[in-house]
Order: C-alpha cells, then sequence, then structure tokens
C-alpha cells in the first residue's frame, strides 16, 4: 500500500501543478485563458479513450512491467513541459500525459484485486484514494517554493522548474517500483510460503473474479454504469475546476 499511495500522489500531483505552473506560464508564453483551459481539459480526452486499452495491457504484461512504463512515460511527459513555447505543443504534452496516465487508476482497482478479498477491499481502496487529498495538501506550498525560489536560475523561469523537478520523481520511483513491487502474492519476495498461502487461500474463497473483457458489451447495457459515470463525472467537474483554477482565484483575492 505505500507503493501505491506514493505513485498515485505523484500522478495526481503531475497531473494538476499547471494550476501552479499557468500563474507564471501565461504570462512568460502570451497564453490566454481559453488557451490553458482547452489544454488543460485536453489530458482527460485522451484519458478517457485509453483507459480500457491500458488496463488491458496491465493485465497482460503485469504490474511491475505496466505501472513502471506508466509512470516513466507520464515523468518524462511533464518535465518535457518546460520546453512549451506554442498552444499546440501545450496540447500535445497535456493530450500525451492523459495516453500515458489513462491506465493507472483502473490499472490499480485492478492491482488491489490480486492482493485484497472483497471484505477488505474497500479499506484498502479508501487508503489509495486518500493520496488524493494529501497532494493537493503538498502540491500547494511545493509548487508555489519551487516558482519562487527557482525563477530565473540557470536562465529558466518558475514554472519551467516545476515541471522539471515534479516529473522527475515519477520517472525514478517508476524505475524502484519495477524492482520492489510484486505482480501478486505468489511473486512477493518478502511474504513467506505461510503467508502467501494466507493471502491466496482468502482470494479463493471470494470466487472467481468475472472477466472485465467477457462483460464489456454488457457493461454499456446497464443503466447502473451510465448513473454512476454521471455521478462521477460531476464529481470531478467540480474538483479539477477547483485544482485548475484556484491558484488564479487565491492570486485575484490576494491582490485585492
Amino acid at each position: 500500500m505505500p507503493m501505491i499511495f506514493v505513485a498515485y500522489l505523484l500522478a495526481y500531483l503531475d497531473r494538476i501543478n499547471i494550476g501552479y505552473a499557468q500563474l507564471q506560464m501565461k504570462t512568460a508564453l502570451d497564453f490566454s485563458d481559453a488557451v490553458y483551459g482547452f489544454g488543460a481539459g485536453l489530458f482527460f480526452l485522451s484519458y478517457l479513450l485509453l483507459e480500457v486499452p491500458s488496463n488491458m495491457l496491465f493485465e497482460r504484461f503485469g504490474a511491475r512491467m505496466a505501472i513502471m512504463r506508466i509512470m516513466v512515460l507520464w515523468g518524462i511527459t511533464s518535465a518535457a513541459m518546460m520546453f512549451v513555447q506554442t498552444p499546440m505543443q501545450f496540447y500535445g504534452l497535456r493530450f500525451l500525459l492523459g495516453v500515458f496516465e489513462a491506465g493507472m487508476f483502473p490499472g490499480i482497482l485492478l492491482y488491489l484485486t490480486y492482493w485484497f478479498p472483497s471484505a477488505r477491499r474497500g479499506k484498502a481502496t479508501g487508503l489509495f484514494l486518500f493520496s488524493l487529498p494529501v497532494a493537493g495538501v503538498i502540491g500547494g506550498p511545493l509548487s508555489g517554493w519551487i516558482m519562487t525560489h527557482f525563477d530565473g536560475v540557470s536562465g529558466l523561469g518558475g514554472w519551467q522548474w516545476l515541471f522539471l523537478l515534479e516529473g522527475l520523481p515519477s520517472i525514478v520511483f517508476g524505475a524502484v517500483w519495477y524492482f520492489v513491487a510484486a505482480n501478486g502474492p505468489k511473486d512477493a519476495k518478502w511474504l513467506s510460503s505461510q503467508e502467501k498461502r494466507l493471502v491466496t487461500e482468502a482470494l479463493e474463497a471470494d470466487g472467481p473474479v468475472s472477466s472485465a473483457h467477457g462483460g464489456f458489451r454488457e457493461a454499456f447495457k446497464n443503466p447502473r454504469v451510465y448513473l454512476l459515470g454521471l455521478i462521477f463525472f460531476t464529481n470531478f467537474c467540480g474538483v479539477y475546476t477547483f485544482s485548475f483554477w484556484l491558484p488564479t482565484i487565491v492570486k485575484i483575492d490576494g491582490r485585492q
């Protein structure tokens, strides 16, 4: 769980740091609010399109390879934001960030089913999602400190250092994940034979998990899917509007 917690904390941090970077980025690159808003939102288009395919790759190649690939590629993309000069470059990198991050959330939910029986999975999921508010608490002060203290260092703006310094940890942690994490209980070197047996027995007592691939068409016929999707959509419209524009609101209010 600590590995999963840190991984998603870094994912959310790299996803929303654009809200802080744009305080300097828009002025430096002469971007309008429309350019910024459209680019920030493009992330979700590619994220939506690639979630299911990415999760299929997760199941095929295993958690170690899948999470390593996701984290390294999104870390590179996030760090590359420091080189943006035009709106099209901004749009392209935000779209790619969504492509590479798409498998993270559904992949972790799938990964939890490899370790926790249904009776304990809710608690594990809650601990995993607790990384989101923690990322928000850490992200603001950290981003502000980087932009203030690194602005002008080596001829780079504070917003450029922000993308670089917050993108690199994802690349490093992706490599650490590959060598430390396990695809499942049977591959975990830190578990004894007895502990592996206990985990396996608990999962088997749950019964087989139905295949996501076999029920894909049926999911689109189930009205509960659309209801839950609507709830999720409206919830995150508020969450990400707040995340992307709060730094601007705070800055304007501070001036007043």
